[in-house]
């Protein structure tokens, strides 16, 4: 299981409903200067573009707040157990691994993330964009998305960007962490992380 989140759990999406190459999503943050833009995590509300497009991810992503939506839809494979660490949790990762090919899309994040819930329920909180360093290397320029860059997951190997467009999360919306989410529902306990 964690071999699979390697390939899956640290990267981004470059802002379109095409599918844009690692290579591309960096260019065009060096080219629109874009790199920690209003969309970053000091609480600034993300511009007109930015709002747009996490709008269009909730559009398409408000079904999978029933998780067997989520899994007939591809995003079956439990790639990690609840995530959590002192800066907050994560919860569980699900993966649709045929996205999971170098390239992102806005509307296609690789990665749903669920908090346990006190009744045995998973809540959907937050998507995550990831590209393995396979496919783009640690020591490139970071992609770019929602103005925003990825961060470097050296544990996993990979570029991640998380966006938590389902749960408000004081430590911005695309922080890895979230304080407000908990394993403490987790059936079998947490997965307590450093990264």
């Amino acid at each position: 299981m964690l071999a699979g989140f390697v390939l899956l759990a640290a990267c981004g999406s470059a802002g379109t409903d095409t599918p844009v190459a690692p290579d591309q999503l960096a260019a065009s943050a060096v080219k629109s200067g874009a790199s920690q833009s209003s969309a970053d995590n000091s609480g600034t509300r993300p511009d007109a573009n930015v709002q747009k497009e996490l709008a269009e991810l909730r559009q398409v992503t408000a079904r999978f707040h029933d998780i067997s939506a989520a899994r007939t839809a591809q995003w079956s494979t439990q790639i990690t157990g609840c995530m959590v660490s002192d800066s907050g949790g994560m919860g569980f990762h699900y993966g649709n691994v045929g996205l999971i090919d170098g390239s992102v899309s806005v509307d296609q994040p690789e990665l749903l993330l669920y908090e346990p819930q006190k009744d045995g329920s998973m809540q959907l909180v937050a998507v995550e964009y990831i590209i393995p360093y396979a496919a783009h290397a640690r020591d490139a320029a970071a992609p770019v998305l929602f103005g925003h860059q990825f961060t470097r997951n050296d544990t996993f190997q990979l570029w991640g960007l998380h966006a938590w467009v389902w749960s408000e999360n004081p430590s911005g919306m695309f922080a890895n962490w979230n304080p407000k989410v908990t394993c403490a529902y987790a059936p079998g306990g947490a997965m307590a992380m450093t990264h």
